[in-house]
C-alpha cells in the first residue's frame, strides 16, 4: 500500500466518511487494512503534549478557517495530523515534524511573549507566512507539482500543510459541506461551468 493509499484509509478511519463521499474506490490491500486497523475515532492519542495539539490546531485553522462553512477544527483535522505524524511520516519525515514543532514552541513565545495558539489571527498568519518564505526554495514548490508529490525532507509548513488540506478536503465535513457532494451516480463533464461562489464536487461519480 503506497503512502496516498494509506492516507485514503486514514482519513476514512479518522472522520468515518463513506468512499462514496470522497469519490475513490479501495483496493483489497486497503480494505484489509481497515477491518484490522485500530480505532482511530475514539482511541487515545500520546504523541503530541496539549501544548503542541493546540499549536497545531491554530495553524490548521489558520489555512482552513471556519468562515460560513466549516474550518479545519471543525473537520477534525488537528486529530488527522496527529495520527499522520506518528503512523505515516518516515522517521526522517518526523525529525522534520518535531524540530519545526518544537522550534514554534520555544521561538514564538520568545518572539512574541504568548505561545503561538494565543497570538491573533493576523499575527498567526504573519508566522506562517515567514516559514512558507524560509521553505520556498524546497522542491515542494517546484513548478507543476500541483499534485504534490510527497517529498521526503519537504520542511515543516509543507508538511502542515498538505496535512491539513488532505484532512480536511477527506473529510466527511468537507466532503459534504464544502463541495458539493451528490450521493447518486452522475456523468462526468470536464468542461462544466462554475459561477464565482460555486465550489467543485467532492466526486466525479465515475
Amino acid at each position: 500500500m503506497n503512502r496516498r493509499e494509506f492516507m485514503q484509509c486514514a482519513a476514512i478511519l479518522v472522520s468515518g466518511v463513506g468512499t462514496r463521499q470522497i469519490g475513490f474506490a479501495l483496493s483489497r490491500e486497503q480494505e484489509v487494512y481497515l477491518a484490522t486497523a485500530p480505532d482511530y475515532i475514539s482511541g487515545t492519542l500520546d504523541y503530541l503534549t496539549e501544548a503542541q495539539r493546540r499549536i497545531i490546531a491554530a495553524m490548521a485553522e489558520t489555512i482552513i478557517p471556519r468562515t460560513d462553512t466549516p474550518g479545519a477544527i471543525d473537520a477534525g483535522v488537528p486529530r488527522f495530523i496527529e495520527l499522520m505524524a506518528r503512523d505515516w511520516l518516515n522517521d526522517g519525515e518526523r525529525r522534520i515534524f518535531e524540530a519545526g514543532l518544537a522550534d514554534l514552541q520555544t521561538r514564538i513565545p520568545a518572539e512574541f511573549g504568548k505561545p503561538f495558539d494565543e497570538l491573533p489571527p493576523g499575527e498567526q498568519l504573519a508566522v506562517m507566512e515567514q516559514l512558507e518564505d524560509s521553505a520556498s526554495d524546497s522542491e515542494w514548490y517546484g513548478f507543476a507539482n500541483v499534485q504534490r508529490q510527497f517529498i521526503p525532507d519537504a520542511p515543516f509548513i509543507c508538511q502542515v500543510k498538505e496535512l491539513t488540506i488532505y484532512g480536511f478536503f477527506t473529510s466527511e465535513v468537507g466532503a459534504t459541506q464544502v463541495l458539493r457532494h451528490n450521493p447518486m451516480p452522475m456523468r462526468f463533464d470536464g468542461d462544466y461551468p462554475l459561477g464565482p461562489d460555486d465550489s467543485t464536487w467532492a466526486e466525479s461519480g465515475l
